[in-house]
């Protein structure tokens, strides 16, 4: 697939004028690319397979406190009222799954972030679905036709969610380890599904039930009671009460895939709010990703037990 114009179509769209024909041109079809940073009175700064770039222009490259509204606008085809739930959450989502991240001065209600009133950042990251890569882990997260309750560690921007996305794809489809099951995926930020006006842009499978932009512990209820699911999926769980219903799904008869912030399962296990997961051993496999020469890296797939088996 030509990465630049058919992955990227949409991102080139909202991009402040200036920008995007340099912007373009600098970034090779070979290239992955990642994030575009945009930050009032600052260079332009994107990330390819990890890598920090800047934008190499003849003229002044800063980028204006009137072009990073230029970019918001255009992602929000003029209507920042109709995103206004989205903005609650510091993001909005475009077209492709491909989600843009804002910083700025907020607007404060009596229940948390209404608004905002001046934008002054934005980070657009872009969407990767790439299909295949669970190949290397799917044959230690079966057993018998069963899927384990599976979690997955991984460092901030190591591949955990492009990995889940698509064992989500796998389950739901079925593959040479098992047939198609029944999962339910809970989406709070948008990023396994990347739905776009309440279409998912990414490939989840065709048994997949997913709940968009919904808090995680109230969406596994919700899944449980009405959806019947075989295996309920959530990313970067990191409460309490997200970990006690994720406890309350597997005790429900449904398998688990999650993930979490950490960098080793050494880590994870030493963590107060995980201590009954491994002291039930509730969790049957572990995959640990780390930062390597590429994203996803995988550093070892774990039992129950803490034996690495891969």
């Amino acid at each position: 697939m030509n990465n630049k114009t058919n992955n990227l179509e949409s991102i080139w769209k909202i991009l402040p004028l200036r920008i995007r024909d340099p912007l373009s041109a600098q970034i090779s079809d070979e290239d992955v690319l990642q994030e575009i940073r945009l930050r009032a009175g600052q260079k332009v700064l994107f990330y390819c397979d990890g890598q920090e770039h800047t934008l190499k222009t003849k003229e002044n490259c800063m980028i204006t406190p009137e072009e990073v509204q230029e970019t918001i606008q255009y992602a929000t085809g003029y209507s920042l009222y109709a995103y206004e739930q989205e903005l609650k959450q510091g993001y909005i989502t475009i077209e492709g799954g491909h989600r843009i991240g804002i910083a700025g001065q907020v607007i404060m209600e009596q229940n948390g972030v209404r608004n905002f009133r001046y934008i002054s950042s934005v980070n657009i990251r872009v969407a990767h679905q790439v299909r295949g890569c669970a190949d290397a882990v799917m044959p230690y997260l079966t057993s018998q036709g069963n899927v384990y309750n599976t979690l997955i560690i991984a460092p901030p921007g190591c591949g955990k969610t492009t990995l889940l996305r698509d064992m989500i794809r796998q389950i739901a489809n079925g593959c040479d380890h098992l047939k198609g099951k029944t999962v339910g995926v809970v989406d709070e930020r948008s990023e396994l599904g990347g739905c776009y006006l309440g279409i998912r842009q990414n490939d989840l499978g065709v048994r997949t039930d997913l709940l968009d932009a919904c808090p995680k512990a109230d969406g596994m209820l919700m899944l449980i009671r009405s959806m019947g699911p075989e295996v309920i999926a959530v990313d970067e769980i990191g409460s309490e009460e997200e970990v006690g219903i994720l406890r309350y799904a597997m005790h429900c008869g449904c398998r688990t895939l999650a993930t979490v912030h950490g960098e080793s399962y050494q880590e994870i296990r030493d963590k107060p709010l995980f201590e009954e997961f491994f002291r039930l051993r509730l969790f049957e496999r572990y995959i640990v990703l780390c930062r390597g020469e590429r994203i996803g890296q995988l550093e070892g797939v774990y039992d129950h037990q803490g034996t690495k088996i891969c």
